[in-house]
């Protein structure tokens, strides 16, 4: 797997501030998340999305961020901590063998998985794992860079995370790269 995943110091070019001009948080993520929800992020990196997200949930929110990187969760921490939202955030490190999230099974309002399915060795586990956090009506939303992702490979991650039973929702607005989202549908 670690062939796949993204080098810890790319982590910082990740973080620049000018990436706010073709990929903002806020634009992103703000129609989905509000105040007290519980957001799930996998492969948070050293926090560009997450830190948003926490102030996004408010004080009463909570994020789960997980990441197989200690050097990615450290920098996250440090940055959390300096921003005042680390109370917010519930750091996770995470092994080759999963998530390890099945203690918010059903718990989580919202995930969003940003560049990171197509570092995963097995998208099916994935979503499956993610799935079982969700609550019902819960929704996630997948977004991957084109440039790593071609159009058949993203097919075939969409179609695997609705093998686990995720359904696609028409987004009502275009974002950049790759983006599905999907949702936990009630029985």
């Amino acid at each position: 797997m670690a062939n796949r995943v993204c080098p810890h110091w790319v982590g910082y070019l990740l973080i620049n501030p000018l990436r706010n001009l073709f990929e903002n948080p806020n634009k992103i993520l703000g129609p989905f998340v509000q105040e007290g929800m519980t957001v799930l992020e996998p492969g948070c990196g050293m926090g560009y999305f997450t830190l948003p997200l926490a102030r996004m949930v408010g004080p009463k929110g909570r994020i789960v961020a997980v990441d197989i990187q200690s050097k990615m969760l450290s920098a996250l921490r440090r940055r959390a901590q300096k921003a005042g939202l680390l109370d917010r955030i519930e750091l996770r490190h995470i092994r080759d063998d999963g998530l390890g999230v099945k203690d918010i099974s059903g718990k989580v309002d919202f995930a969003v998985a940003l560049h990171v399915v197509h570092e995963v060795p097995d998208p099916s586990s994935f979503y499956t794992e993610v799935w079982q956090t969700l609550k019902q009506g819960s929704k996630l939303l997948v977004v991957e860079p084109k440039g790593h992702v071609s159009q058949d490979q993203f097919a075939a991650s969409v179609a695997a995370a609705e093998n686990v039973g995720f359904v696609s929702e028409v987004l009502s607005k275009k974002m950049g790269g790759r983006v599905a989202l999907l949702i936990k549908k009630t029985n």
